[in-house]
């Protein structure tokens, strides 16, 4: 497994340590003292303060709203989507488009977007990320990055940002939509032919520890999971966006987001894709567990976490850490300190104190329709045996005679 890079350490190879994460950007350190549950993680040798990661999107944009997320005390930064040149991408407005409850305008579900990856200049985010670094060591901040199907380009990409500081590089294997013409995105995520190759090229290359970030656009999930991790990769993400349409303007007769009339399919993401992403999350953290019980791979699960209690959902299934993205963009930087407080009570009401107290332990209870059967089954003829009573003479008491007879009644 490729070494990894302390911000703080000599030895780019070095394992696991301890970065000193400050109190004052650490969301749940200030309530260690009094004995609340511990919210640290530490993933591929990186120490979190807590499991929330900014999910790379417009929440990770520029230096601007980075910065803010590191002092609202997120465990980590992930920025958004970074290509060698960003001329060729080119986004529109309007570009997203809500599914609403019916409880009300404000009662967002469902969240459609149709946005490219970053269009800043390339140089410009490397100096932000630089930037950020400089400014704060001991935080984890993630590089995404996408390139098109050239391995120079790879190699370029990975040398550059790997040179601003940053921790890791999420690889984005998944943008459903633009550019899949380029084979970018979900195109190479869906190929595991190409998969393969890419990730060889990525991961020969780059020192620091390598995510992957699968798509949900396909059938079985741990396909393309198991080519990034046989390729070398340390960490998956899961999920990106679902493809989908948000629906027709039933006045007008045009899709939504309406940009001039027209639209295209975009990324769904939101409370409602949450149930779709646990089921991948669970997919893959069975396969883990049965394929590289020792690898240590990191698993960051994605989709629709707005409560503390959604984050538990998706580490009891055994994720590492949980990014939010679109929450972000709904309920602002600050959401943070509600989603670690309230992870906090969770784990305070089953009397866990670390996080590694639960990872995984819902996983033990995912099985086969066959097997759900076979149980059911088993159950119905204990409890019939059960209702028949004694099994054998030498079972009666006399105090408990009376009682006895009856658990053999029929009528």
């Amino acid at each position: 497994m490729r070494g990894l890079v302390p911000a703080l350490a000599c030895d780019r190879r070095g394992g696991g340590f301890d970065r000193g994460i400050p109190t004052r950007i650490a969301c749940s350190s200030e309530n260690l003292a009094d004995g609340a549950p511990d919210l640290s993680v530490s993933v591929n040798g990186l120490r979190l303060p807590n499991p929330f990661v900014i999910g790379s999107g417009p929440p990770g944009t520029n230096y601007t709203v980075m910065k803010k997320a590191f002092d609202e005390g997120w465990g980590a930064v992930i920025s958004k989507t970074l290509s060698l040149d960003s001329t060729k991408v080119i986004n529109v407005t309007p570009r997203y488009a809500r599914m609403r409850s019916g409880n009300g305008p404000k009662d967002v579900i469902g969240w459609e977007n149709i946005e490219l990856i970053s269009d800043r200049p390339f140089e410009t985010m490397l100096a932000e990320l630089r930037r950020l670094k400089q400014e704060y060591p001991d935080r984890i901040l993630i590089g995404s990055i996408m390139e098109e199907y050239d391995k120079d380009a790879w190699e370029e990409i990975i040398e550059r940002v790997e040179a601003t500081g940053v921790d890791a590089l999420e690889i984005n294997f998944s943008c459903p939509h633009g550019m899949p013409e380029r084979k970018m995105g979900a195109a190479v995520g869906k190929d595991c032919d190409l998969l393969g190759e890419v990730c060889s090229w990525i991961n020969a290359k780059a020192t620091v520890p390598v995510w992957a970030k699968m798509t949900p656009n396909v059938t079985d999930i741990t396909q393309p999971a198991r080519t990034a991790i046989e390729a070398g990769c340390e960490g998956l993400s899961a999920i990106n966006t679902i493809t989908s349409i948000m629906g027709i303007n039933l006045d007008t007769l045009r899709p939504e987001p309406c940009v001039e009339g027209y639209s295209t399919p975009g990324g769904y993401s939101s409370r409602a894709v949450r149930p779709i992403a646990l089921a991948k999350v669970m997919a893959i953290a069975q396969m883990l567990k049965s394929e590289y019980p020792d690898r240590n791979i990191s698993l960051s699960g994605i989709g629709g976490v707005e409560s503390g209690d959604n984050a538990a959902e998706f580490i009891l299934l055994g994720a590492n850490t949980v990014q939010v993205c679109t929450g972000v963009m709904m309920y602002g930087y600050p959401l943070v300190k509600r989603l670690c407080k309230e992870l906090q009570a969770f784990m305070a009401k089953h009397n866990f104190t670390s996080l590694d107290d639960f990872r995984g332990t819902s996983l033990q209870y995912m099985t086969t329709h066959t097997d759900l059967v076979q149980r059911q089954q088993e159950a119905i003829r204990s409890r019939r045996a059960a209702r028949k009573g004694l099994a054998s003479d030498k079972d009666w008491t006399g105090d408990g005679f009376v009682k006895e007879t009856e658990l053999m009644v029929s009528n």
